[in-house]
C-alpha cells in the first residue's frame, strides 16, 4: 500500500507520496521532535523486522549491503533475513567489499557469506548490476550506512542500483539509516553538467544533510519516475542529533578509514587531499582526522589556519609515518584536526581555509596534483579555480551559498523526518 502524509518541512505539494510499503502501526518519522525524544532509534531494518519481514513476503528478493549492514542488536541484515524466511537469492556489495577491508578505488571480487549465499560485486567489472541477474528476482533491498558527503559512493551504488531496477522492471526498496552528520547542514558546490562522475553522481551538495531513504526519493523524482520504489523509514530520528546522540546507537565502520563518528565528521573537510600531494593520513591510526607532507612546516602551517578563525575546531602540529600510501615509509609533518564544538563546525568552509593557506604557503609547489579528480570531487571546476586565484574565503563560501539556495528553491526535496 502507499501512505500519504503530511510533508514536515518545505515542499510544493500539500502532501507527498511516500512510496513505502509501512504495515507497521506507527509513522514515527513524521512525528514532532518532542515525542521523538525517548524513543529509541529504529532503522529501517528494526522496523522491518518488527513487521516480520511481511513487506517481503512471497518476493523473491536481493540485497545490497555489508558488515555494517547491522539491526540495532548489532545482528547483520541479511542473516535477520534467512532467519525469518525471506527468499534472499543473493547479495551485492559496494566500494570496500562485504567485508569493508579493501582500500578505496581497489576493485572487488565476487565472494560467498553463510557457506552458500553469492555476493556479487558492485565494484568490480561493472558498478551497475547485471539487469540478467536482477531478472531473477522480484526487489533489490538497499541497506548501507552514508556519512553524508556527495563523493562518498555509497549513494552513487544506490542511483545505478534503482537504474537497473527500473530498466528490468523490479522493486527497489530503501532501508533508511542516519546520515550520522545531518546537523552540519548542507555545504560545497552543487555538481556541474559534464563533472558528474562516481564520486559526484547527484546533483545535491557536496555536505548534503540527506538519508539515503531522502535522497532515493529525490532520484526517483528526477530520474527514475517508473521505477517502483519503497522506502522503509526510521523511527525515533530527527535532523537535530548526530549519530551517537541516540540511546544504544554503536558506530559500525562503513569503510576501511571511516573509524570513528568524528572521522566521519571530518571528512568533507579533508577528503580533497586525496587529490593534491598532501598525505590525507592513510596508512596511520587517523585517517581523514590529519594530514601532513613532508615539506611543511606545521607550525607556521598552524598559526596561519588559526588566522581563519574556524568555527568548532582546532589544529595541533602532528608527525606521522605513513605505512601506506602517500610518503609511505616518510616522515611527514602536518596538522591533526580536533572537533571542539560540532554544531560550531562547518567541514566545507575548513576544507577551503586548508586549501587556499597551503595554495598560499607553497606557491612554488603544485599542491592539486590531479586537477580532474579534484573537480570530480568537488563537482566543479570553480572551487580549484578560486583556490588557484587565492579568491577570498568569504566569495567562496557565497557561491557555496548561492548555488545551495538556488538548488533548494527548485529541487523537489522530500524530507522524511524533522
Amino acid at each position: 500500500m502507499m501512505i500519504f502524509a503530511r510533508h514536515p518541512f518545505r515542499c510544493r505539494q500539500a502532501a507527498i507520496k511516500l512510496l513505502l510499503l509501512c504495515p507497521l502501526t506507527l509513522f514515527a518519522p513524521l512525528i514532532h521532535t518532542s515525542q521523538l525524544s525517548a524513543e529509541p532509534l529504529l532503522c529501517g531494518i528494526d522496523r522491518l523486522e518488527a513487521s516480520g519481514f511481511k513487506e517481503l513476503s512471497g518476493l523473491q528478493a536481493a540485497l545490497i549491503t555489508n558488515t555494517a549492514g547491522l539491526n540495532r542488536n548489532g545482528e547483520a541484515d541479511y542473516a535477520l533475513m534467512l532467519r525469518s524466511g525471506v527468499a534472499l537469492k543473493f547479495l551485492m556489495a559496494p566500494e570496500h567489499g562485504f567485508s569493508v577491508d579493501i582500500e578505496a578505488g581497489e576493485k572487488v571480487g565476487n565472494t560467498v557469506v553463510a557457506e552458500k549465499l553469492p555476493v556479487w560485486s558492485l565494484y568490480g567489472a561493472s558498478k551497475k548490476p547485471e539487469i540478467s541477474k536482477l531478472k531473477e528476482i522480484d526487489i533489490l533491498v538497499f541497506d548501507l550506512q552514508d556519512v553524508g558527503a556527495r563523493c562518498y559512493t555509497y549513494i552513487s551504488t544506490m542511483k545505478h542500483a534503482m537504474e537497473a531496477c527500473e530498466a528490468a522492471g523490479i522493486a527497489f526498496m530503501v532501508l533508511d539509516r542516519p546520515n550520522p552528520v545531518i546537523p552540519l547542514g548542507q555545504g560545497g558546490f552543487m555538481l556541474e553538467r559534464g563533472y558528474d562522475s562516481f564520486v559526484g553522481a547527484i546533483n545535491i551538495p557536496f555536505v548534503h544533510a540527506m538519508t539515503v531513504g531522502e535522497i532515493a526519493l529525490l532520484l526517483k523524482e528526477q530520474h527514475c519516475k517508473n521505477l517502483d520504489l519503497r522506502v522503509i523509514p526510521m523511527q525515533g530520528y530527527n535532523r537535530a542529533r548526530f549519530g551517537d546522540e541516540y540511546p544504544g546507537y554503536r558506530f559500525a565502520t562503513p569503510s576501511p578509514n571511516i573509524r570513528s563518528l568524528n572521522s566521519a565528521l571530518l571528512y568533507p573537510a579533508t577528503v580533497f587531499f586525496e587529490a593534491t600531494i598532501i598525505s590525507e593520513g592513510r596508512g596511520t591510526d587517523a585517517p581523514f582526522m590529519q594530514f601532513g607532507a613532508p615539506f611543511i612546516n606545521n607550525g607556521e602551517l598552524a598559526r596561519a589556519i588559526d588566522g581563519y578563525r574556524l568555527g568548532g575546531v582546532k589544529f595541533e602540529p602532528v608527525v606521522f609515518c605513513p605505512v601506506s600510501g602517500k610518503y609511505r615509509g616518510e616522515r611527514c609533518h602536518g596538522l591533526k584536526l580536533k572537533l571542539t564544538d560540532r554544531k560550531a563546525f562547518n567541514p566545507f568552509r575548513t576544507a577551503a581555509a586548508l586549501m587556499l593557506e597551503l595554495q598560499h604557503s607553497y606557491p612554488e609547489r603544485v599542491i592539486i596534483k590531479d586537477g580532474d579528480f579534484f573537480d570530480k570531487l568537488a563537482g566543479t571546476p570553480l572551487f580549484r579555480e578560486m583556490i588557484i586565484k587565492q579568491m577570498p574565503l568569504e566569495a567562496i563560501m557565497k557561491e557555496c551559498r548561492r548555488q545551495i539556495d538556488q538548488f533548494n528553491s527548485t529541487a523537489p526535496l522530500h524530507y522524511l523526518y524533522r
